[in-house]
Protein backbone atom coordinates (compact mmCIF):
# COMPACT_ATOMS: atom_id res chain seq x y z
CA UNK A 1 0.00 0.00 0.00
CA UNK A 2 2.82 2.48 0.55
CA UNK A 3 4.48 1.83 -2.68
CA UNK A 4 1.39 2.62 -4.08
CA UNK A 5 0.86 5.91 -2.38
CA UNK A 6 4.66 6.53 -3.31
CA UNK A 7 3.96 5.90 -6.67
CA UNK A 8 0.98 7.95 -6.99
CA UNK A 9 2.39 10.97 -5.30
CA UNK A 10 6.00 10.66 -7.99
CA UNK A 11 3.24 10.58 -10.83
CA UNK A 12 1.57 13.50 -9.38
CA UNK A 13 4.59 15.48 -8.78
CA UNK A 14 5.66 14.90 -12.45
CA UNK A 15 2.49 16.11 -13.90
CA UNK A 16 3.00 18.86 -11.74
CA UNK A 17 6.06 19.79 -12.75
CA UNK A 18 5.79 18.95 -16.45
CA UNK A 19 2.59 21.09 -16.33
CA UNK A 20 4.37 24.48 -15.03
CA UNK A 21 6.41 25.33 -17.89
CA UNK A 22 9.77 23.16 -16.37
CA UNK A 23 10.26 22.39 -20.07
CA UNK A 24 8.64 25.29 -21.67
CA UNK A 25 10.08 27.83 -20.75
CA UNK A 26 13.56 27.12 -21.56
CA UNK A 27 11.85 26.06 -24.91
CA UNK A 28 10.17 29.55 -25.55
CA UNK A 29 13.62 31.25 -24.32
CA UNK A 30 15.26 29.42 -27.06
CA UNK A 31 12.75 30.58 -29.65
CA UNK A 32 13.37 33.94 -28.95
CA UNK A 33 17.18 33.52 -29.36
CA UNK A 34 16.47 31.98 -32.35
CA UNK A 35 13.82 34.53 -33.79
CA UNK A 36 16.38 37.54 -32.24
CA UNK A 37 19.14 35.72 -34.84
CA UNK A 38 17.32 35.83 -37.83
CA UNK A 39 16.49 39.52 -37.08
CA UNK A 40 20.42 40.02 -36.87
CA UNK A 41 20.79 37.94 -40.07
CA UNK A 42 18.87 40.18 -42.00
CA UNK A 43 19.41 43.02 -41.31
CA UNK A 44 23.05 41.82 -41.89
CA UNK A 45 21.96 40.58 -45.27
CA UNK A 46 20.71 44.49 -46.04
CA UNK A 47 24.02 45.78 -44.68
CA UNK A 48 25.77 43.51 -46.78
CA UNK A 49 24.19 44.45 -50.21
CA UNK A 50 24.31 48.70 -49.43
CA UNK A 51 28.08 48.91 -50.38
CA UNK A 52 27.44 47.66 -54.18
CA UNK A 53 24.65 49.56 -54.26
CA UNK A 54 26.46 52.62 -52.96
CA UNK A 55 29.59 51.89 -55.93
CA UNK A 56 26.57 51.49 -58.61
CA UNK A 57 25.09 54.37 -57.63
CA UNK A 58 28.94 56.44 -57.09
CA UNK A 59 29.36 56.55 -60.74
CA UNK A 60 26.34 57.72 -61.81
CA UNK A 61 25.81 60.53 -59.31
CA UNK A 62 29.57 61.11 -58.15
CA UNK A 63 28.08 64.82 -57.15
CA UNK A 64 25.37 63.79 -54.76
CA UNK A 65 28.35 62.54 -52.75
CA UNK A 66 26.28 63.73 -49.31
CA UNK A 67 23.49 61.48 -49.90
CA UNK A 68 26.00 58.46 -50.20
CA UNK A 69 28.39 59.18 -47.20
CA UNK A 70 25.15 59.38 -45.19
CA UNK A 71 24.83 55.57 -46.01
CA UNK A 72 27.65 54.74 -45.19
CA UNK A 73 27.90 56.14 -42.35
CA UNK A 74 23.98 54.84 -41.12
CA UNK A 75 25.45 51.77 -42.16
CA UNK A 76 28.58 52.05 -40.42
CA UNK A 77 26.40 52.60 -37.06
CA UNK A 78 24.02 49.84 -37.81
CA UNK A 79 26.65 47.54 -38.27
CA UNK A 80 28.44 48.53 -34.91
CA UNK A 81 25.15 47.70 -33.14
CA UNK A 82 24.83 44.89 -31.82
CA UNK A 83 22.65 43.30 -29.31
CA UNK A 84 22.99 39.70 -28.15
CA UNK A 85 19.47 38.22 -26.83
CA UNK A 86 21.19 38.00 -23.81
CA UNK A 87 21.63 41.85 -23.34
CA UNK A 88 18.37 43.05 -24.69
CA UNK A 89 17.02 45.78 -22.28
CA UNK A 90 14.56 48.50 -23.21
CA UNK A 91 17.84 51.01 -23.53
CA UNK A 92 19.48 48.41 -26.18
CA UNK A 93 16.84 47.66 -28.41
CA UNK A 94 15.74 51.15 -28.41
CA UNK A 95 19.42 52.30 -29.71
CA UNK A 96 19.50 49.09 -31.95
CA UNK A 97 15.98 50.36 -33.32
CA UNK A 98 17.39 53.95 -34.12
CA UNK A 99 20.28 52.88 -35.66
CA UNK A 100 18.63 50.77 -38.03
CA UNK A 101 15.68 53.67 -38.63
CA UNK A 102 18.91 55.72 -39.43
CA UNK A 103 19.86 53.19 -42.20
CA UNK A 104 16.59 52.99 -43.61
CA UNK A 105 16.28 56.58 -43.79
CA UNK A 106 19.46 57.30 -45.56
CA UNK A 107 18.94 54.17 -48.04
CA UNK A 108 15.03 56.25 -48.57
CA UNK A 109 17.07 59.64 -49.18
CA UNK A 110 19.17 57.50 -51.99
CA UNK A 111 16.48 56.15 -53.61
CA UNK A 112 15.11 59.75 -54.19
CA UNK A 113 18.45 60.79 -55.42
CA UNK A 114 18.31 57.89 -57.83
CA UNK A 115 14.98 59.41 -59.17
CA UNK A 116 17.22 61.75 -60.70
CA UNK A 117 19.10 59.75 -62.91
CA UNK A 118 17.05 57.66 -65.44
CA UNK A 119 20.21 56.08 -66.90
CA UNK A 120 20.74 54.50 -62.99
CA UNK A 121 17.82 53.03 -63.03
CA UNK A 122 17.80 51.44 -65.67
CA UNK A 123 21.54 49.47 -64.97
CA UNK A 124 20.77 46.21 -65.09
CA UNK A 125 22.84 45.59 -61.62
CA UNK A 126 21.52 48.54 -59.97
CA UNK A 127 17.68 46.75 -61.10
CA UNK A 128 19.53 43.84 -59.38
CA UNK A 129 20.66 45.06 -55.96
CA UNK A 130 17.25 47.03 -56.16
CA UNK A 131 15.58 43.76 -56.00
CA UNK A 132 17.44 42.25 -53.99
CA UNK A 133 16.99 45.14 -50.51
CA UNK A 134 13.53 45.02 -51.58
CA UNK A 135 13.44 41.31 -51.02
CA UNK A 136 15.73 41.79 -47.84
CA UNK A 137 12.98 44.68 -46.45
CA UNK A 138 10.27 41.82 -46.77
CA UNK A 139 12.61 39.58 -45.17
CA UNK A 140 13.38 42.14 -41.97
CA UNK A 141 9.81 42.79 -41.83
CA UNK A 142 8.73 39.00 -41.61
CA UNK A 143 11.49 37.92 -38.91
CA UNK A 144 10.75 41.20 -36.69
CA UNK A 145 7.20 39.96 -36.93
CA UNK A 146 8.57 36.31 -35.73
CA UNK A 147 10.96 38.18 -33.41
CA UNK A 148 7.54 39.94 -31.98
CA UNK A 149 5.25 36.32 -31.99
CA UNK A 150 8.44 34.30 -30.04
CA UNK A 151 8.73 37.62 -27.21
CA UNK A 152 4.66 37.62 -27.10
CA UNK A 153 4.53 34.30 -26.14
CA UNK A 154 7.94 34.38 -23.61
CA UNK A 155 6.47 37.27 -21.78
CA UNK A 156 3.34 36.10 -21.53
CA UNK A 157 4.76 32.81 -19.55
CA UNK A 158 6.85 35.10 -17.35
CA UNK A 159 3.61 37.15 -16.66
CA UNK A 160 0.94 34.50 -16.61
CA UNK A 161 0.62 31.71 -13.81
CA UNK A 162 1.40 28.66 -13.29
CA UNK A 163 4.32 29.43 -15.39
CA UNK A 164 5.32 32.47 -13.88
CA UNK A 165 5.53 30.37 -10.48
CA UNK A 166 7.92 28.45 -12.54
CA UNK A 167 9.98 30.79 -13.59
CA UNK A 168 10.07 32.46 -9.82
CA UNK A 169 11.37 29.43 -8.49
CA UNK A 170 13.55 28.02 -11.10
CA UNK A 171 14.78 30.14 -14.12
CA UNK A 172 14.54 34.02 -12.86
CA UNK A 173 13.82 35.18 -16.53
CA UNK A 174 12.48 38.23 -17.14
CA UNK A 175 10.46 39.91 -19.35
CA UNK A 176 12.05 41.22 -22.82
CA UNK A 177 11.32 44.22 -24.63
CA UNK A 178 9.51 43.93 -27.89
CA UNK A 179 10.32 46.31 -30.87
CA UNK A 180 8.55 49.91 -31.07
CA UNK A 181 7.09 51.89 -33.49
CA UNK A 182 9.32 54.99 -34.73
CA UNK A 183 7.58 57.71 -33.25
CA UNK A 184 4.62 58.02 -32.94
CA UNK A 185 4.46 61.68 -34.98
CA UNK A 186 5.49 59.43 -37.97
CA UNK A 187 2.85 56.72 -37.38
CA UNK A 188 -0.22 59.29 -36.86
CA UNK A 189 0.88 61.69 -39.70
CA UNK A 190 0.47 60.22 -43.04
CA UNK A 191 3.79 61.75 -45.40
CA UNK A 192 3.42 64.70 -47.40
CA UNK A 193 4.00 64.39 -51.11
CA UNK A 194 4.85 67.71 -52.73
CA UNK A 195 5.15 68.40 -56.64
Amino acid sequence: MRKFQSLIMMILLVSLVAGCGIQKIPQRANEVEAAWAEVLNQYKRRADLIPNLVNVVKGYAAHERQTLEAVVEARAKATSTEVKVENLTPETMQKFQQAQGELSSALSRLMVVVEKYPDLKANQNFRDLQVQLEGTENRITIARRRYIDAIKEFNHMMTVPPYSWTNALFYHKEKLPQFEAAEESSVKEPPKVEF
